[in-house]
């Protein structure tokens, strides 16, 4: 759990990618670091262990990998500290429970990622903390919202499947004027595209299980703080006893080096999918924040330095008919071969799902047609668009 901060100077982030975390000179001279297995740690003395004034005192507290893996991290968040734990999910609900208490309010973003709505409405809930939903386009707004007891204000840019951008510095500004932590799922952007703390957020967590990862092999989150909350997110997190495994923590220091070249192909292919889908008659809308006829393009392209791989777009149904639109949607995806049926995202290879939306509470999404999020993997894209070109003629070939 290091707590360690280098900004990197102002080389190439491919550059530093290469070099964050591992230090050769003090490892045999080895480029990678060595893998640290172990629990118990042993103490010279009765004095040091009593006063726990070595660097490792229990596997639980952090390795040398592990280590490795925060200091990267930190360098890349501009973070004071960094947290590893075993999921994505584990790496939002934990900040959510070291700064929230019975009787708190707490603001979460409507377009959030669903199993964080999950564990506000049955863990917080039974925990006696109120969550309320707002719009991603609140901006200065959601001041009128903030109670004397709102303790924590959630984001996630872009909305989880529908993408709409938040004024990350609006509402953290506002936010900070009241006494509230600030935190932030980052998945979508990295800290390579997005850098949170930048932008007046507290706490930047993302699903390194994504594209940290980039091989759909390893379940991990990873949380950065700044100096004002390390310590009692720190503090939680050791009494929790969560840690993450030197093992993953090496697999992600690996995927590491080369996650700037993987996101700008993502990226790249993504929009190219995406431009392609805005010109097709049988897609009613792209939802791709790097597209200019996005409505939330601007604050995208004011803040963020880049697009990933994921999006999502509608394909043309029947206003409300909502038996005809699944119907629509299943037999667009299983007509598809490269793009894969499965959860998350962020690896070598393309998937599809069809998005639910029925837990949002504001912000509904489309209702037109079936909402289809892409993941444009590492596939050459006109084998990819060969494919969605199945999936449209199976679509078409569903009636009422």
């Amino acid at each position: 759990m290091a707590d360690n901060h280098n900004s990197g100077g102002k080389i190439g982030i491919n550059t530093h990618l290469a070099h964050i975390g591992p230090d050769p000179h003090g490892n045999q001279g080895f480029v990678n670091p060595s893998i640290q297995r172990g629990s118990t740690v042993l103490f010279p003395d009765h004095h040091t262990m009593k006063t726990e004034s070595q660097k490792y005192t229990y596997g639980t507290h952090g390795t040398p990998t592990t280590d490795a893996l925060c200091d990267a991290i930190n360098q890349l968040e501009g973070s004071h500290g960094t947290l590893i734990f075993s999921s994505g999910l584990a790496a939002v609900t934990v900040p959510l429970l070291a700064f929230l208490s019975a009787g708190d309010h707490m603001l979460m973003v409507d377009s959030v990622y669903a199993p964080a709505r999950r564990f506000c409405e049955t863990e917080l809930k039974r925990f006696g903390v109120e969550t309320e939903y707002f719009d991603p386009a609140i901006g200065e707004g959601i001041e009128a919202l903030i109670r004397p007891n709102t303790k924590l204000v959630h984001l996630e840019a872009p909305a989880s499947n529908t993408f709409e951008m938040i004024d990350v510095g609006a509402i953290s500004r506002v936010a900070k004027r009241h006494g509230c932590v600030v935190t932030m799922d980052n998945t979508w952007a990295t800290p390579l595209y997005f850098r949170p703390l930048d932008h007046g957020v507290d706490i930047s967590m993302h699903a390194a299980t994504k594209y940290p990862s980039g091989h759909s092999d390893i379940l991990m989150g990873l949380v950065s703080a700044n100096k004002e909350t390390w310590d009692q997110l720190d503090a939680c997190n050791r009494n929790l006893g969560l840690c993450g495994s030197p093992d993953d923590a090496y697999m992600i220091l690996r995927g590491l080096r080369t996650m700037g070249i993987r996101l700008a192909h993502h990226e790249k292919s993504a929009l190219d999918v995406a431009h392609w889908l805005e010109a097709r008659s049988d897609v009613l809308s792209v939802l791709h924040p790097a597209l200019p006829s996005f409505p939330g393009h601007d604050l995208w392209k004011r803040d963020f330095k880049g697009a990933s791989g994921v999006f999502s777009f509608v394909l043309k149904g029947e206003e409300g008919n909502t038996d005809l639109n699944r119907r629509k949607a299943a037999a667009f995806i299983d007509a598809l071969t490269f793009f894969g049926l499965g959860y998350s995202w962020g690896g070598y290879e393309s998937l599809a799902v069809h998005v639910y939306l029925g837990d949002r509470r504001i912000r509904k999404g489309p209702t037109d047609g079936p909402l289809i999020r892409l993941q444009i993997g590492l596939e050459d894209v006109a084998d990819l668009k060969a494919d969605l070109e199945k999936g449209f003629a199976a679509a078409a070939a569903v009636t009422a």
